[in-house]
């Protein structure tokens, strides 16, 4: 697919409908996605990024009707993971002379994968790289999400491509931000934030900090996935920085797996005493073996607070629970409570281990936790209500 996005800018990038899965299968893309990739002409002609290895010689082949290859006088590679500089090995078959510009660790990633010693020309922030009329200057965006990932600044159209920072898993024949569904949107950058880059907030302060001293005009803002921002586009920095500050609402979010129902009945009413506890707390509940855990992910993200649900199994708890356990540590979420809650018949150890799951992954363990032996009874629902109510007060 291309298109103009003015008269020396061209989309040359590949809108992915099929989508479903991404990073192995670790990201669900109920949306699908894009590899947007940016042709840029003046007196020089330069192509920023590529596309993910599949649609890689249809990158080159489509790209052949919009140039001839022999007129691209530099490739920006902004990220080297394989969803952006997948069809380089096709591109570099053609023109092998090209140069690259890259990052150090861009350049040494880039040969990690395809083992080519290519032209590269490492950059650092800072440095410019003249069209002509215009001018891209590089701007390293370390760990947002990869050692390697940088942005690229062009003067004259005041365009911020920024790869993986402010995109979105989600294809749309409406390719700008004014033209799509508000609501979609915002949830899909939310969650693609939640997901991606979350562990690095951090960073994401410190580089929005970079970009404000700088004082660059921002008019656009281009990433390699998902739509084009151009309708007021600083709104995704200032939610980038909202989100990278700790960020939660009035929600409490329980995660549970269940054998015969005894553990789903202690979430159920679990959740009824939250919200006696606060009305106008947003209580969701996920099985997290039948669940998206994308979304659970994003869900933990928007909360104030989480509570971790298990029966006990072979001394431990089941699969899935350890499963998104895994996956909430790695987004080292800051500021939030948390607590464990199960069932069992004769040993009882699972709300004990999760909450020492819970505890490592930087919650503040607010309760000991709650355990009910064998299928709840009228007082022991009793229980989990209290239960909830207390835990609801001390987050």
């Amino acid at each position: 697919m291309s298109f103009k996005i003015n008269d020396h800018i061209t989309y040359v990038g590949k809108i992915d409908w099929e989508l479903r899965k991404f990073h192995g299968e670790e990201y669900s893309t109920q949306k699908g996605s894009s590899y947007n990739s940016y042709l840029i002409r003046d007196e020089k002609t330069v192509l920023i990024d590529t596309v993910w290895k599949p649609f890689g010689k249809e990158f080159v082949e489509n790209l052949k009707q919009e140039i001839d290859l022999t007129k691209i006088d530099f490739i920006i590679m902004q990220h080297s993971e394989v969803d952006h500089s997948g069809a380089l090995p096709y591109l570099m078959q053609e023109i092998p002379n090209t140069p690259i510009y890259c990052t150090a660790s861009g350049k040494k990633i880039i040969q990690g994968h395809y083992h080519q010693n290519w032209n590269f020309v490492e950059v650092k922030t800072g440095d410019k790289l003249n069209l002509g009329q215009r001018e891209i200057t590089f701007i390293e965006a370390k760990m947002l999400h990869w050692p390697d990932t940088m942005f690229s600044y062009l003067s004259g159209d005041n365009i911020l491509f920024s790869n993986d920072g402010f995109g979105q898993h989600y294809a749309s024949e409406h390719m700008y931000n004014d033209l799509v569904n508000q609501d979609e949107i915002a949830t899909e950058a939310m969650k693609y934030y939640a997901n991606i880059l979350a562990p690095f907030s951090k960073m994401v302060v410190g580089k929005i900090n970079e970009l404000e001293k700088l004082s660059l005009p921002i008019e656009m803002i281009c990433p390699s996935h998902g739509i084009l921002w151009r309708d007021n586009p600083m709104q995704i920095v200032k939610k980038y920085m909202e989100w990278a500050t700790d960020y939660q609402e009035n929600q409490v979010t329980i995660i549970y797996d269940t054998m015969w129902n005894s553990t789903r009945r202690m979430a159920e009413e679990i959740a009824l005493g939250l919200r006696e506890a606060d009305p106008n707390l947003t209580v969701k509940l996920f099985n997290s073996a039948r669940s998206d855990k994308t979304e659970i992910i994003a869900e933990v993200f928007r909360s104030k607070g989480i509570l971790v649900g298990s029966p006990t199994v072979n001394n431990g708890y089941l699969s899935s629970v350890a499963g998104i356990l895994e996956e909430i540590k790695g987004m080292k979420f800051k500021q939030k409570k948390a607590s464990s809650f199960g069932s069992y018949g004769w040993s009882g150890e699972s709300a004990k281990l999760i909450s020492e799951e819970l505890q490592k992954a930087g919650f503040e363990v607010v309760d000991s936790g709650l355990r009910l032996l064998w299928v709840p009874d009228e007082e022991a629902l009793n229980q989990c209500k209290e239960f909830g109510k207390r835990v609801g007060e001390a987050f």
